[in-house]
């Protein structure tokens, strides 16, 4: 029998919200000078209706002694909201304050190609992109660019359709999306 090693929580989604947890990773200082500061991943969950409310239980699978830094987006009809968190041992913080954030639909007749994500040798990018109607993650295609010896993806857009696309930066050291 196998053993599974993590920590695992549960938020409940108001009806017509759809809400998605990333990880944030800081990239190792030997690094630095190749790939981006910071990288996300997303947190897998799992779903359980609970009458007209969805239960989500996501899950980490390597906690830190120093916590966990998240990023969690609520996509609703019209808006995203986004939050801080921080799991730490067996409890989760979220921040008081939710970052309200509207986006505007980028308008396209022909299919859009968005080019050379960079990747991290452990295949972690700094950047992601999310379909707010599912927010379900538009899959990179991989590619190795000889040139540049590194990894790198690729993903096409689907006209007529807005995205949500992010990326935490370093800003004097604060931290954004």
């Amino acid at each position: 029998m196998e053993s599974l090693e993590g920590k695992h929580f549960s938020i409940t989604d108001p009806k017509g919200v759809n809400t998605v947890i990333y990880e944030v990773y800081k990239t190792d200082k030997e690094y630095l000078d190749k790939y981006p500061k910071y990288t996300v991943e997303r947190l897998n969950s799992t779903e359980q209706f609970v009458g007209d409310l969805k239960k989500k239980t996501f899950y980490v699978e390597d906690p830190q002694e120093k916590g966990n830094q998240l990023v969690i987006f609520s996509f609703a009809k019209d808006r995203v909201v986004i939050n801080n968190g921080l799991l730490i041992k067996d409890e989760v913080k979220i921040s008081k304050k939710p970052v309200p954030f509207k986006y505007n639909t980028i308008y396209s007749e022909e299919m859009t190609e968005l080019k050379d994500f960079k990747y991290t040798p452990n295949l972690k990018r700094a950047i992601t992109i999310i379909d707010p109607e599912t927010a379900e993650e538009i899959k990179p295609v991989l590619y190795y660019d000889e040139e540049a010896d590194e990894v790198k993806g690729k993903c096409k857009l689907k006209p007529y359709k807005s995205y949500f696309a992010f990326e935490i930066r370093d800003d004097n050291n604060k931290e954004e999306t």
